[in-house]
């Protein structure tokens, strides 16, 4: 028997530095499995929870949320079939929860895994915003989950906290809302048996579409060609991602500062640097890098906005900080 957490929360709430804290505290005795999916059509995620010690099965572009989502059932059944002792999975931002936890409570998956406590990671000072509160996706992420995690709470101001308080006298419902930074949330958190049985409306269709190649995407480049663009829109927002070929290097002092000035809400990305490996996670102002000594398989950064953005001059710029650029 496998046990399956659900790890919901909105874009930037910090899901996959939860699963990374989560994934340091496995037991060494226990088989763990991912199962991720993103917005993006690049997939970053996957390569932040690589080598974290558990079986990974990433769905890139769109949401594994809808009701006919066979890659969703695909990767569940490979995973599955490799008989962890735990599952997390991790939607989309961007998804709605309502069809994964009816999926994973039919009559089809009770011989093979037990639902446990759903966790919602959530930022709190998304509270004050509308386009948050008024998302259905937002409210529904926190209204399905068994224990709020609110996260960043390092970044909280005094109106932050009070507006969490807020939230959780009027919504919280005897849930428990834990406050954490860094994702740091205890295991035992997992181990919670699903409680919250409450009906949740249906979401729309959530499945992004991906958009047409534009610009310098859209031309049609050789076969040795050493870096390619996707763009993906729904819900109002679009990903545009870049992927680079294993022998691309990036200038590291104006990588950072492309990362910090791009005008767009969410950066998220794995590149090479002269000195190794550069991870960077960007939501508005706040920006976390790590370094890492050894190289990856290759580049990968995603950014996600709402509404329009100038993709072209962005990859133009990105481009340009490239130590190898012989194509």
């Amino acid at each position: 028997m496998t046990y399956v957490n659900v790890i919901t929360g909105f874009l930037g709430s910090g899901k996959t530095t939860t699963l990374r804290h989560l994934l340091s505290q496995k037991p060494a005795h226990e088989n763990w499995a991912i199962l991720v999916n993103e917005f993006g059509e690049v997939g970053i995620d996957g390569a932040l929870l690589a080598d974290q010690g558990a079986v990974l099965k990433e769905i890139p572009g769109g949401c594994m949320c809808c009701v006919n989502g066979l890659p969703m059932q695909i990767g569940l059944n490979m995973l599955l079939k490799q008989k962890p002792d735990r599952l997390l999975i991790e939607p989309t931002g961007l998804g709605h929860p309502k069809q994964i936890l009816s999926l994973l409570t039919s009559d089809t998956y009770q011989p093979w895994l037990t639902l446990q406590a759903t966790l919602c990671v959530l930022d709190a000072r998304q509270l004050a915003e509308t386009r948050y509160t008024e998302n259905e996706n937002f409210r529904d992420q926190l209204a399905a989950a068994d224990v709020i995690i609110a996260n960043k709470q390092d970044t909280y101001q005094p109106a932050d906290q009070q507006r969490l308080a807020e939230w959780e006298a009027a919504a919280a419902a005897g849930r428990p809302v834990v406050a954490v930074q860094q994702g740091e949330v205890p295991l035992t958190w997992l181990a919670r048996p699903r409680e919250n049985q409450r009906e949740l409306p249906d979401g729309a269709h959530h499945h992004a579409a991906a958009a047409a190649p534009r610009g310098l995407a859209a031309l049609s480049l050789p076969g040795n060609q050493r870096w390619r663009r996707a763009l993906n829109q729904g819900q109002g927002y679009t990903s545009c991602g870049w992927i680079f070929d294993d022998e691309t290097v990036f200038d590291t002092i104006p990588l950072l500062e492309w990362v910090r000035l791009a005008p767009v809400e969410r950066v998220k990305g794995v590149l090479r640097i002269p000195e190794g490996t550069l991870q960077v996670n960007r939501q508005g102002q706040d920006l976390h890098i790590e370094t890492q000594a050894g190289a990856p398989a290759d580049s990968r950064i995603e950014v996600i906005n709402p509404g329009e953005t100038d993709w072209n001059a962005l990859q133009r710029d990105l481009l340009k900080i490239r130590l190898v650029t012989s194509a």
